[in-house]
């Protein structure tokens, strides 16, 4: 467990002005002067980068609104992020689902709370700022990321201050935070004062999720020299650039349902070049729910298809909200929808002419398109200093 009630002090960055007899203005710096060094990997001197990083001129998206990523307030989002001292015990943060390493989603089925497990799969967080979905969890509760961020923190399973079964509210956590020693000073480093509120935490942990980002994938190799997304990158095998015809190629199907000829459409709801889930997107047909025989038709979001895969080919976690271990069965899924999969809420673009679809793939086309998936995956996001841990070990 990480531990908590530092001393410390800080020295903000003020300009000062003093008069000559002329009157002239004088502007003169302090440096700022944060003494965590015991506790924080980071130089308040010298902020990561989070507020004006590069992204490619291809991507177009983006649902900041109105909570624009600053380096202050990230820098103190990753500090909550990692922070054990969000859970009611002193056990759990964020990052306990979302692991750097796994890009920031979990290898196990569902996570561990402090009170019990996760009720569905912990989402990844790659690119979440990418998208043109601002609603979050697989089933859109949260309006927000910002709404997001919070929900888990008041849920009695997973961080433990919900107000019911004898967990303490979110005023009791802010009152934690306020005598954790390092919060105030850092709420006025990044607020201006040294208030606590849920906006404040809700906007600093979003920026820091929304400066999570991954641009650094084969994919983004081709894209950067090819003048669209239909044309074969020069990067790329044979093989990847079929996958990528099928992702981007809708089907055509015959009056029950078989795929005929082109592609098998994925791109229908996660349109590249962001990879984002469609705000229009309906039930996929996944309708089970972890650890019960009951069913779920809520799920209509999903994360951004990037960096399903780490660099050595393992997925970084299960898939679904349900958590599926292997890309093969997701794949599978789609190519012959079974019958449990119809339902009310789904999506129409997998009921061609009233029928569940049957893509009918040959073994080299689930071959090519598993090939395209992996060029989606970067490298810099696993290890990059900004977006890990803050906590002196």
């Amino acid at each position: 467990m990480k531990k908590f009630l530092v001393l410390s002090t800080i020295t903000l960055a003020f300009f000062t002005s003093c008069s000559d007899d002329n009157s002239n203005q004088i502007a003169t710096t302090t440096p700022v002067a944060i003494d965590f060094s015991d506790y924080l990997n980071i130089d308040f001197n010298n902020l990561s980068n989070y507020a004006f990083q590069t992204t490619p001129v291809y991507i177009t998206k983006d649902n900041t609104v109105a909570n624009p990523i600053t380096n202050e307030g990230a820098t103190l989002g990753r500090i909550l992020f990692y922070d054990e001292n969000l859970s009611s015990d002193n056990t759990v943060s964020c990052s306990t689902c979302h692991q750097q390493v796994n890009a920031f989603s979990d290898i196990d089925v569902a996570s561990s709370g402090v009170n019990g497990l996760t009720g569905r799969h912990s989402m990844r967080l790659i690119n979440s700022r990418f998208s043109n979905e601002a609603k979050f969890f697989w089933d859109e509760r949260a309006n927000t990321l910002e709404e997001q961020t919070t929900m888990p923190i008041q849920d009695h399973n997973e961080m433990g201050f919900s107000g019911t079964n004898g967990d303490g509210d979110f005023n009791d956590l802010i009152i934690k935070l306020n005598d954790v020693e390092y919060y105030p000073e850092l709420f006025g480093f990044a607020f201006g004062d040294q208030v606590i509120t849920e906006q404040r935490i809700q906007s600093a942990l979003a920026q820091f999720i929304r400066s999570i980002q991954s641009f650094d994938s084969k994919y983004d190799v081709g894209r950067t020299f090819a003048t669209n997304d239909q044309v074969p990158f020069t990067n790329f095998t044979a093989e990847e650039n079929t996958g990528k015809q099928l992702f981007l190629t809708p089907p055509t199907f015959d009056g029950s349902g078989i795929r005929t000829g082109g592609g098998v459409g994925c791109s229908g709801c996660h349109a590249a070049p962001e990879f984002d889930i469609d705000p229009n997107t309906l039930n996929n047909g996944i309708i089970g729910v972890l650890n019960s025989v009951d069913t779920d038709l809520t799920i209509t979001r999903a994360p951004s298809l990037r960096d399903l895969f780490k660099t050595d080919g393992t997925l970084n976690g299960g898939l679904m909200h349900t958590s599926i271990s292997d890309i093969n069965s997701v794949i599978e899924h789609y190519n012959q929808m079974p019958p449990g999969s119809d339902n009310a809420q789904l999506d129409p673009r997998l009921k061609p002419a009233g029928n569940i679809q049957n893509l009918n793939m040959t073994t080299d086309e689930k071959s090519n398109l598993i090939s395209f998936l992996k060029t989606l995956s970067g490298t810099d996001v696993y290890s990059n200093e900004k977006w890990a841990d803050p906590f002196v070990n």
